[in-house]
């Protein structure tokens, strides 16, 4: 009975509210940074994510909140990719400004797609080597600059609950410009809303944020960024071993 209540709570009240929320803000987004307010639009992706994770009936516990660093610091923040509730998670709970990579298809999603444009989020298509290029030169632009990045170092969403091999290009950027990074690990998305699903299952999700992690300088290159991969993949991947 209780999931029959549920999923007419889902269909007719939870995703209707969470369409009118995302084009409300998305404009919210659109307009505040016509008038060249970036910082407020990131506020709108911010109240987005904490409305859609408490319509879906997803509370968030956050852990290691002690291990964020200044707001001004810029960090490179890598977390593993369990499903779409990833993103409510991080830009609703992480406290701290920054600008996401992600994939260039979400450019053609309605008022969502031109929001991120106009919030200054930078874009990859993983299929073609030039915009991979590009990618890394202007998220290395928005570093320098001392705002953060958001980046999903395995590429996409697990399709089995693991998590997979990572990619280095934030490994690349964060070892030039000398940036931290941020490792965080999500528990729950996978099993609220898996890969291919539609209806998100009530869930307690879990963010857990670790210490930064330093590339180190004395070890030599490309080495140092091997065993960074590795490591920072260990320190993510800890908090799930118990599932």
């Amino acid at each position: 009975m209780l999931k029959i209540l549920y999923t007419l709570y889902y269909w007719l009240i939870a995703v209707p509210l969470f369409v009118a929320a995302t084009i409300l803000f998305s404009l919210l987004s659109i307009i505040f940074s016509l008038l060249g307010g970036k910082g407020v639009a990131y506020w709108c992706g911010k109240w987005w994510s904490l409305f859609s994770v408490y319509i879906f009936l997803c509370p968030v516990k956050v852990v290691g909140r002690e291990n964020l660093p200044e707001r001004k610091r810029p960090v490179v923040i890598m977390a593993n990719h369990q499903g779409a509730l990833d993103i409510f998670m991080i830009y609703g709970f992480i406290g701290k400004p920054f600008r996401w990579i992600m994939k260039a298809s979400l450019k053609k999603v309605p008022f969502l797609g031109q929001a991120c444009t106009m919030a200054g989020f930078i874009y990859v298509d993983e299929k073609d080597p030039t915009s991979i290029k590009d990618t890394l030169r202007d998220a290395q632009a928005v570093l320098s600059s001392g705002t953060s990045i958001a980046i999903f170092p395995e590429g996409h969403r697990t399709a089995t609950g693991e998590v997979m091999r990572f990619k280095k290009g934030g490994f690349v950027m964060a070892h030039e410009l000398s940036i931290p990074i941020l490792p965080i690990t999500l528990e729950g998305p996978y099993s609220a809303l898996p890969k291919g699903k539609w209806q998100v299952r009530p869930t307690r999700l879990t963010m857990t944020i670790h210490p930064l992690y330093t590339i180190s300088k004395e070890e030599p290159y490309p080495r140092n960024l091997v065993r960074a991969v590795q490591e920072v993949k260990e320190i993510i991947e800890s908090p799930l071993q118990h599932e």
